[in-house]
């Protein structure tokens, strides 16, 4: 039982270079090695999303919603901001 399958793909015309660039440097053998790790680093990608938003993301969201009270106002998020912005501008003003 054959574990591919042919696709006809359309990609623009600086992608289809990049595409051809990559075999012609020798990083990948042909074409379609080039479009296979694309996709799996696309498939890696999505599944740090998704890891990130199960494990971080959601649980925030939770605490947050059982603990409105630990939330801050825009006010104070914008005065936190404004601080933290003074404090690295100062300190790469001073060289430190």
């Amino acid at each position: 039982m054959r574990t591919t399958q042919p696709l006809t793909i359309t990609l623009p015309l600086d992608m289809a270079q990049m595409v051809k660039d990559k075999v012609s440097s020798g990083e990948y053998a042909t074409e379609s090695e080039v479009i296979r790790d694309g996709l799996r680093t696309l498939a890696a990608r999505d599944a740090a999303i998704e890891r990130w938003l199960r494990e971080e993301v959601a649980p925030t969201l939770e605490d947050a919603r059982a603990h409105p009270e630990r939330l801050l106002t825009a006010d104070q998020l914008r005065k936190n901001l404004s601080n933290r912005t003074d404090a690295v501008t100062a300190k790469s003003r001073s060289g430190t």
